[in-house]
């Protein structure tokens, strides 16, 4: 796909996300992205403020789109012809319908995670996808670039192939540090959210989607506790849980964003999956970019596989260290441009990523009560 042979895209919002990574993937795209046509906000100010970013970026003027002014609204927007796909980056209570309202346009969807502010919801939002406009040919994709990440993919195709044996059990511990001078709690849909779970929901489903990846069998049950511990975080920011796996492997999935000091992120975070034959680890480290010569994010996977001889007595462990960037962005606007032309990788599936929420719900509504996520979801 380039720029030169398809119609434009367009931008749903103008805040940090869509500023520190839709349009920085956009520009390491290049000509694999359509052209950036237009942006639009429900302030024109924010919406000018992304298309001087955008111009400084992509080397492309957006036309600017904004609440108030009926000739250059979302409506105007939607209603061009030389625009075919937009990315949605707006509130999450907001999101599911403009997902509709652009559907109804006529054009492919990309839109962040989560899905949909809930389970019944997003069940919903996908009901009337998969009736009206999948048939259609139109592309509706999840914007869950954690699914997209090289690093957990790269985890999963190493337990897919026999690198730690059957999977027994396994761990996720993220703890994050938030207080009120965060860029992410002084976004104003955080800071009073109208969604159950608040950062939890918005930034859990994230953990969840990394452990879709890697896990070789869905995850069928769960039982946890949440709790509110930082008040200016409400509704809850702490979530604690238990999962079965449909092959019979368990584990602990811990989340929180109420540490009470940053130290506190860096003890025991990341993914531990244990096997028969051995175990791996993803965690988020830096290594040093030898061409530019600084410090980059990157997921680290630390594969241990256990050696037995002839007669099964236990040898040295293999390890195996695989560094890969952090591109998940990138690659998942990458994947929905690719399926606008046909070549559809299964990344971005609403299913998938309603998946991930109905786990972060589970957490928040079970009080120590087993839940069937598999029945939450059909019954939703």
């Amino acid at each position: 796909m380039s720029a030169s042979n398809t119609a434009g895209t367009a931008i749903l919002g103008a805040g940090l996300f869509a500023k520190e990574a839709h349009l920085p993937a956009l520009q390491i795209l290049g000509p694999l992205a359509p052209k950036l046509r237009a942006v639009y906000s429900r302030s024109e100010k924010s919406a000018r403020e992304l298309a001087a970013q955008a111009t400084t970026l992509l080397k492309t003027t957006p036309d600017v789109y904004f609440d108030g002014n009926p000739s250059l609204n979302l409506d105007a927007l939607l209603a061009r012809s030389d625009i075919s796909s937009v990315i949605i980056i707006l509130p999450i209570t907001q999101q599911p319908s403009i997902v509709l309202k652009a559907l109804a346009a006529g054009k492919h969807v990309l839109s962040e995670k989560p899905v949909a502010p809930d389970v019944a919801s997003g069940a919903k939002l996908i009901a009337q996808y998969e009736a009206q406009y999948k048939p259609k040919g139109l592309v509706w994709r999840v914007a869950e670039n954690f699914e997209a990440e090289p690093g957990f993919i790269a985890a999963g195709r190493a337990i897919t192939a026999g690198k730690i044996g059957k999977i027994t059990f396994f761990s996720s511990r993220t703890v994050n540090f938030i207080d009120k001078d965060s860029k992410w709690y002084k976004t104003p849909w955080r800071t009073v959210p109208d969604y159950q779970g608040g950062f939890l929901l918005d930034g859990g489903v994230h953990s969840v989607a990394a452990l879709r990846v890697i896990l070789p069998s869905e995850m069928t049950h769960m039982s946890g506790f949440a709790s509110l511990n930082k008040e200016w975080l409400a509704p809850h920011d702490t979530i604690n849980t238990i999962i079965k796996n449909a092959d019979g492997s368990h584990g602990i999935f811990e989340l929180s964003f109420a540490a009470p000091s940053p130290s506190r992120s860096d003890a025991g975070r990341g993914i531990v999956i244990t096997g028969t034959d051995g175990w791996l680890e993803v965690q988020q480290t830096l290594a040093r970019d030898l061409i530019r010569n600084v410090e980059k994010p990157i997921f680290r996977v630390t594969i241990k596989s256990a050696t037995r001889d002839a007669d099964g007595v236990l040898g040295p462990e293999k390890e195996e260290v695989i560094d890969e960037p952090i591109r998940g962005v990138e690659l998942e606007q990458a994947s929905f441009f690719a399926a606008l032309d046909g070549k559809d990788d299964g990344l971005g599936s609403p299913l998938g990523t309603l998946k991930d929420v109905a786990v972060i719900e589970a957490a928040l509504t079970s009080g120590g009560e087993l839940i069937d996520l598999e029945k939450l979801i059909s019954q939703s």
